[in-house]
């Protein structure tokens, strides 16, 4: 089997196995996110690094939902194992875009060990947030964390999605130890979308409207964008660092 066939094999099985086993937690957080966003909050998102990517997956995309905001770090990353920068990103994210009680912060980490996520998360706790973890757990129970308070992203969140990835990501072996083929983008993704799924969901059953986006590339679609983004004027992160 090529290279090529093993991966495809590999993350087709994985992305049934990740979400039969957050099927669960999903279905608990649908009903969570949905009555904050009812009552007019937004969910946040940070990744540091790569795992930005994600957090941007399900902001402002067409077909996804509109109140959704991210923290992105200026530094892509960079200084995500000084510890005290993510709780800087975190406070002056807070004194731009608001942090409300009973709102969802989802934070994003493959190894779950880096001080910036943690700090992130303890932060988003402490202003009474409701703190999801994006994360492999064959990493983030098995990596020593940076942090010195001695805990690992799992540990610090309220609810804790498992990307089903293996340490160090990747899954085909290419030469002896040595490894391509990263899976947590994929999983990552599917766990996103269908987290908002299941908000969206619980919304359309409570009789409650649908704050979605709308492809800007079909009729009448940015005219509805920007008449629902009114709502969140001053809550909503833009697309760039």
């Amino acid at each position: 089997m090529s290279f090529a066939d093993s991966y495809h094999a590999t993350t087709l099985a994985l992305l049934d196995f990740v979400r039969q086993k957050n099927l669960p937690t999903l279905r608990a957080l649908g009903p969570i996110i949905g009555r904050s966003l009812a009552a007019g909050g937004v969910l946040h998102l940070f990744g540091s690094g790569h795992s930005e990517m994600l957090a941007r997956e399900i902001i402002g995309r067409a077909g996804g939902l509109m109140p959704v905001t991210g923290l992105f770090d200026p530094g892509y990353g960079f200084s995500e194992n000084v510890v005290g920068y993510g709780d800087r990103l975190a406070r002056r994210y807070e004194n731009t875009y608001g942090l409300q009680t009973g709102e969802c912060f989802i934070i994003i980490s493959n190894s779950g060990k880096n001080a910036s996520p943690i700090e992130v998360a303890l932060h988003a706790k402490s202003r009474g947030l409701v703190t999801i973890a994006l994360t492999a757990l064959s990493m983030s129970t098995t990596a020593s964390t940076i942090h010195p308070g001695g805990r690992n992203l799992h540990a610090v969140c309220d609810y804790v999605l498992d990307n089903g990835g293996v340490p160090g990501d990747a899954v085909v072996e290419v030469d002896p130890g040595r490894f391509a083929g990263p899976t947590s983008t994929l999983t990552g993704s599917l766990l996103l979308n269908l987290l908002a799924l299941e908000a969206i969901e619980w919304l359309r059953a409570e009789s409650h409207s649908l704050p979605l986006v709308t492809s800007q590339n079909v009729p009448g679609g940015m005219e509805a964008n920007i008449a629902l983004a009114a709502r969140y004027r001053t809550r909503l992160s833009k697309l760039i660092g």
